[in-house]
């Protein structure tokens, strides 16, 4: 008698590890399982969306390029601020600390 791969195929049964993998898929080794192919579902969604996401900033910002932009006037205006609000508040503190027996009377 002739041996065919269709006739070897239907005489040898095939074993099962897990009733849960099918009968034709090999191990690929760990790692590989349902709940770790989810996660990396979901974080290619992720990449994507988010790819997506900074093509259509990118477009957007080439289409309408003053959109966003902060005048050096304006920087140099918040720094100023900044700096004499920490200036006004260090020179409070150091007023408190020097006087400070003196305000409480000791």
């Amino acid at each position: 008698m002739k041996h065919t791969a269709a006739r070897t195929r239907s005489a040898v049964p095939r074993a099962t590890t897990h009733p849960g993998t099918a009968p034709n898929t090999t191990s690929r080794g760990p790692g590989h399982g349902r709940r770790r192919a989810r996660a990396w579902a979901r974080a290619n969604g992720a990449v994507l969306r988010l790819t997506t996401r900074l093509q259509e900033g990118l477009q957007e910002a080439a289409r309408r390029p003053d959109r966003g932009d902060i005048s050096t006037t304006t920087v140099i205006i918040w720094l100023a601020a900044i700096a004499g609000a920490v200036t006004i508040a260090g020179t409070i503190a150091i007023v408190i600390a020097k006087y400070n027996g003196k305000l409480f009377g000791a």
